[in-house]
C-alpha cells in the first residue's frame, strides 16, 4: 500500500484561519502507510490502530448517511479489511504538529475513495497533468470532512500535503498553487525543527484563538501586523529573498512571544526571547503550537548548535 510522509507548515499557523497566505511542505522523515497484520502480530499498538480505523469507519457511514462526504467511499471494504487487522503504521509522532491524522487521512483516501478527485503524488509522477485550482479545493473540502473525524473539524490542509507529497501555497480561501521550492544554494542557513518533548492537542488551542479573535482590538493586531510579517515571509522566501525573509522572521517571532505566549511552552520561553536578542536564530510556532515541535530559522547553523546544545534539534531545509 501507498506511503505517505508527514507534513510542516512552513508560515500560516492561526493566521490563515484569518485568510492570510499559508505555506506546507511535505517532510518525508516521518511516514506512515495502511498494513493488514501479520497472523502472529498482537502488539498494543496495533490493536490501538486497528481500534480507532473502526471507529472511523463509523464516523463514515454516519457521515454518508447524512450525505455529508462528497467522494464514493468504499466502506464494505474498508470494514472487511478493519475485520482482518488494518491498521496504520507509522513513525509519525502524534501531537507534534507534523500531521499524523493527515497521513492517516490521504492513506484512507488513497485506498478507499473511487472517483478521485487528484491522483496521489502528482510531483512524482511526470505522466500526469498537473491538478487544476478547482479539483485541489475539491479535494482539500473531501480531506476535511474526513479529518474531521480526528479533530473535530478541519481544513482538509494537513491531508492534502500529505496526499499530493508536494509543497502547497495557499494565496486565498478559493486560490491555491503548487510552488517550485526555491534553492538557497553556497548559504549557511536553515529551517530546523525544535522538539520540546510533549505532545499536545490542536482543538483547545485554535477554540482559544478564536475566542481571543473575537476582541476587535487582537484582531485588528492579527490583521495589521500577524497578517502581514506571515505573508512577507511567505513571499521573501519563494523568491530567495534572504534578507528580507529574516526581517520579516524576527518580527513575527517577536509578534508570536508577546500575543502567543500560551502556545509556546514555558520552558522555551527564554531560548524564544535570546534568539530575538541575538538575531542568530528566530523561532516560531508549527502549526497550533503548545507543544510538539517549534519551527525555527537561523542565518548560521554553526551558531545555532552552539546555542541551542542540549536540546534536540533537526534540519528541515538549508537556506
Amino acid at each position: 500500500m501507498a506511503v505517505f510522509s508527514s507534513k510542516i507548515l512552513l508560515f500560516g499557523e492561526y493566521s490563515i484561519i484569518l485568510h492570510a497566505m499559508g505555506l506546507a511542505v511535505p517532510y518525508p522523515l516521518f511516514e506512515g502507510k495502511l498494513l493488514i497484520k501479520h497472523i502472529t502480530d498482537s502488539s498494543r499498538r496495533i490493536q490501538q490502530s486497528n481500534n480507532e480505523l473502526r471507529a472511523f469507519c463509523q464516523y463514515i457511514k454516519f457521515k454518508i448517511k447524512q450525505n455529508e462526504l462528497d467522494a464514493d467511499f468504499d466502506v464494505k471494504s474498508l470494514e472487511f479489511d478493519i475485520a482482518q487487522g488494518l491498521f496504520f503504521q507509522a513513525n509519525i509522532p502524534q501531537g507534534f504538529g507534523v500531521g499524523s491524522s493527515g497521513a492517516l487521512t490521504a492513506s484512507l483516501y488513497e485506498r478507499y475513495v473511487y472517483n478521485k478527485a487528484i491522483q496521489p503524488s502528482p510531483k512524482n509522477n511526470p505522466n500526469l497533468s498537473p491538478p487544476s485550482n478547482e479539483d485541489v479545493l475539491q479535494l482539500k473540502k473531501v480531506f476535511g470532512q474526513m479529518e474531521s473525524h480526528f479533530h473535530g473539524s478541519s481544513s482538509g490542509l494537513d491531508p492534502l500535503i500529505c496526499y499530493l507529497n508536494t509543497p502547497v501555497l495557499i494565496k486565498s480561501k478559493t486560490q491555491m498553487e503548487l510552488p517550485a521550492m526555491p534553492k538557497f544554494e553556497g548559504k549557511n542557513g536553515a529551517v530546523f525543527l525544535l522538539n520540546t518533548g510533549r505532545p499536545r492537542k490542536t482543538e483547545p488551542l485554535v477554540n482559544l484563538f478564536l475566542e481571543k479573535v473575537k476582541n476587535h482590538v487582537f484582531a485588528d493586531l492579527c490583521k495589521n501586523e500577524l497578517m502581514v510579517y506571515n505573508d512577507s515571509c511567505i513571499q521573501a522566501f519563494l523568491q530567495n529573498d534572504v534578507s528580507n525573509l529574516f526581517t520579516n522572521l524576527r518580527a513575527l517571532s517577536a509578534f508570536q512571544l508577546a500575543n502567543f505566549e500560551t502556545m509556546i511552552p514555558t520552558l522555551f520561553r527564554e531560548i524564544w526571547r535570546k534568539g530575538l536578542e541575538t538575531n542568530r536564530y528566530y523561532l516560531k510556532l508549527c502549526g497550533a503550537g503548545g507543544g510538539g515541535f517549534i519551527l525555527g530559522f537561523t542565518p548560521d547553523i554553526d551558531f545555532l548548535l552552539k546555542d541551542l546544545d542540549g536540546y534536540q534539534l533537526r534540519v528541515v531545509y538549508t537556506l
